[in-house]
Order: structure tokens, then C-alpha cells, then sequence
């Protein structure tokens, strides 16, 4: 399956979440995002901390719009309303994000984390500030 992020590099914190792209539709402006969580994202409670949970949120819904816009825009981060629904055991786990509405200066995204029973974990909903993405630059 190729996707915008075929060529551009995977970040440090994505590669420490085990990020891979699953499924990108642009049409849809959804995306499916594989992350793995092992032991070194554990609370004491030996369940995945809320942080993780909310960088895995964090890193769908961006890669959603970015996705969405074949990289004209991306939308740094400025608020976010997390949603912890149940305990996150260690494993793999699937994002998927949407984008919800995109205007000249803010975005709204929503993203949900599934573990691998298919069970939701997490759901975020994220306003981000409109920036001109990489691809714009470029043309």
C-alpha cells in the first residue's frame, strides 16, 4: 500500500511507539495506524501509561490530516481531550483517526486506540493550528 509517508522519515518518538502505517484513505481522510507498546511503557500497575495511550492518539490524528491533505497541511497540536476507557495491557494496538473539520487557520480531529482484541482503549479529540505542510513547499 503506498502512502504520502512512504518518503518521509519516521520520526523518533513514532519509532519508539512502534508506529507503521495499516491503511490511509484520502478520499475518507481516515488512516489506520499500528503501534506496539512493550514493557518499557508501563505504569506500576503493569498497564500501558495514559501518556503512551495519548501519543499513540496524538500520533494518528496528525498523520490523518497530513494524509488527508497529501501533505499540504499539518496542524501542530494546541489542545486535546483524552479519554482512557479501560486498562491498555502491553501489545500491539491500532489507531484510527479522522479528520473532522479543517478551516483556514484551526483543525479538528478524533482518533480512537483499539488493543489487539479489538477492544477501545482510548479516544482523543485534537484542535490544531493550520500549518503549510512540506508537499506545499515543495510545488
Amino acid at each position: 500500500m503506498e502512502s504520502i509517508f512512504d518518503d518521509f522519515p519516521t520520526p523518533s518518538s513514532a519509532r519508539l511507539l512502534g508506529w507503521h502505517v495499516r491503511a490511509v484513505d484520502v478520499a475518507a481522510q481516515t488512516i489506520e495506524i499500528g503501534f506496539v507498546a512493550d514493557e518499557r511503557f508501563l505504569n506500576p500497575g503493569g498497564t500501558v501509561q495514559g501518556g503512551f495511550l495519548a501519543a499513540m492518539l496524538d500520533d494518528t490524528q496528525g498523520p490523518a490530516l497530513f494524509s488527508a491533505t497529501q501533505g499540504a497541511v499539518y496542524a501542530p497540536t494546541i489542545d486535546f481531550h483524552v479519554v482512557c476507557l479501560k486498562p491498555a495491557r502491553p501489545g500491539r494496538f491500532v489507531g484510527k483517526a479522522r479528520v473532522v473539520s479543517l478551516g483556514k487557520t484551526i483543525a479538528v480531529t478524533e482518533a480512537e486506540l483499539f488493543d489487539e482484541r479489538g477492544a477501545l482503549v482510548a479516544r482523543g479529540t485534537f484542535t490544531g493550528r493550520v500549518m503549510e505542510g512540506a508537499m506545499a513547499r515543495r510545488g
